[in-house]
């Protein structure tokens, strides 16, 4: 025997259901996806703000351990040698001059130049490449930074105020330095940024004595490499140029 059920009962039941679908569909509020997409946001800064943060680290250590450190060596050879001559020159009948004054002392020969005096050399990138070391650019892209030795031409203030002459110096040269690398470098051994005066300038304005007013670095970390124009797309590596770090003698 089956018993009626009451159509009021039914109505609830169907009320109850619609509204609970309609709970289940009903998504989030304005205020919800506020909140979700400031986290989101904050989420998205903090690892910004740690990418750069390692990546300065980096550099830092770059600076310290490979830079200075082939700085020391440098200073080192000369205190080794009894003619005080620099790696490549002539002992027997010394230049002052890197290689002799007529190139620059790359690779395999200056570091057995420099093991033969028995210089502990900065570790590089790999075992046999000491001259070598490895950073992220701006973009996060890998790029190599070599050093190398050589004697240049190089601008210093004249006799009197506003002029400059040209002296054979000696230089650590550093190629594959990006924009913010050879800022940082520079800012850290002359006190400011200047790609024309200082210690560290770059390998276009080294020799300039006619220009007596400051030069910026000539690229910045928007170019791509190979190019000198801008390029914004983070896929690229940045631009990158040539430095030269007078040596003491």
């Amino acid at each position: 025997m089956s018993f009626p059920v009451h159509t009021s009962s039914r109505r609830v039941a169907v009320a109850r259901a619609s509204l609970s679908g309609r709970r289940a569909q009903r998504g989030f509020t304005l205020l919800e996806l506020g909140i979700t997409l400031l986290v989101i946001g904050l989420l998205l800064g903090a690892v910004a703000v740690g990418r750069d943060l390692q990546r300065a680290a980096a550099n830092q250590r770059l600076s310290t351990d490979f830079v200075q450190g082939w700085q020391l060596a440098y200073e080192a050879f000369l205190s080794a040698q009894i003619t005080r001559h620099p790696p490549g020159d002539d002992p027997a009948d010394p230049s002052g001059k890197v290689n002799g004054g007529s190139t620059e002392l790359c690779g395999t020969p200056m570091i057995n130049a420099f093991l033969a005096s028995g210089i502990r050399l900065p570790e590089g990138r790999a075992e046999g490449q000491p001259d070598r070391q490895v950073y992220l650019d701006s973009n996060g892209n890998p790029q190599e930074v070599q050093v190398c030795f050589r004697n240049v031409t190089w601008a210093e203030a004249g006799d009197s105020v506003g002029t400059y002459v040209q002296l054979p110096r000696n230089v650590m040269v550093l190629k594959g330095v990006t924009y913010s690398l050879a800022a940082m470098l520079d800012q850290q051994i002359d006190g400011r940024a200047d790609a024309r005066f200082g210690r560290l300038r770059d390998v276009l304005y080294a020799g300039d004595h006619l220009v007596t007013t400051g030069q910026i670095w000539p690229l910045d970390d928007r170019m791509a490499y190979g190019t000198t124009t801008p390029d914004f797309r983070d896929e690229q590596q940045v631009a990158v140029t040539t430095a030269y770090f007078l040596m003491t003698q």
